[in-house]
């Protein structure tokens, strides 16, 4: 798996446990996954089967109750609040299924967003945001308000926002799942793409297994176990 260099983001006999009302959900039972630069991952299962509480332990939102991970060689758990905000903001892009864009914002400025709170100088952020634009080929919307796109290319928006800041990974949970099935085609070729083109290292989550005939790796997760943890798609 991967190209033999050290695991970006490795996690170890992870757990993680909800409390529902009387009831505990145990999301996450023990899973154990390394994750390598030039990836392109999806986790696969059924509604329920613990695919967005990995993701949230993977992107740090999320802490897990037992195991560790480790991101750049770093337990994530030895970092002040502040240190592990800061990883996952220069670190670990997100696009989310409901595409999380500010209204009020055009989409150059959506994209330009997580720079502003980065403090990135204004010359650095026109370029990184032009160049963002350009992969998911919007450069000429720039001026648009998300009210005025459709949903793929509001999920390009998405997509560009989580580029913009060069992190170590993106993560998407079902990033394709409010689309209609030639449009997610689309966003998945995209992504496929930026994989391929900027080796862009990938995670992300769906149900929809007719989209994976592409994807080098599959993990595969059943009652919140990995089952698969590295099947090989054919082409």
């Amino acid at each position: 798996m991967g190209n033999g260099n050290e695991a970006l983001i490795r996690l170890e006999d992870v757990h993680r446990t909800y409390r529902l009302g009387e009831t505990d959900v145990r999301a996450i039972r023990g899973v154990s996954l390394e994750l390598r630069a030039g990836e392109l991952t999806a986790l696969v299962g059924p509604s329920g089967s613990g695919k967005s509480t990995l993701l949230n332990l993977v992107g740090c939102i999320d802490e897990p109750d037992a195991g560790r991970v480790v991101v750049e060689g770093v337990d994530v758990a030895t970092l002040s609040d502040d240190a592990r905000s800061r990883l996952r903001n220069r670190k670990i892009g997100f696009i989310f299924q409901s595409f999380n864009l500010v209204p009020v914002l055009d989409v150059r400025e959506n994209v330009e967003l997580p720079l502003l709170l980065q403090d990135v100088p204004a010359a650095e952020r026109r370029a990184r945001v032009a160049q963002a634009m350009a992969d998911v080929e919007l450069s000429d919307f720039a001026r648009h308000p998300p009210d005025k796109l459709s949903g793929g290319q509001r999920q390009r928006v998405a997509i560009a926002r989580a580029l913009v800041t060069r992190p170590l990974l993106v993560l998407a949970d079902e990033p394709t799942a409010n689309l209609d099935s030639d449009t997610a085609k689309r966003i998945l070729d995209l992504m496929v793409e930026l994989n391929a083109r900027r080796k862009v290292t990938f995670l992300f989550s769906t149900h929809d297994e007719k989209l994976m005939a592409r994807v080098g790796r599959h993990v595969r997760l059943r009652d919140g176990l990995v089952v698969d943890g590295g099947t090989e798609a054919v082409a």
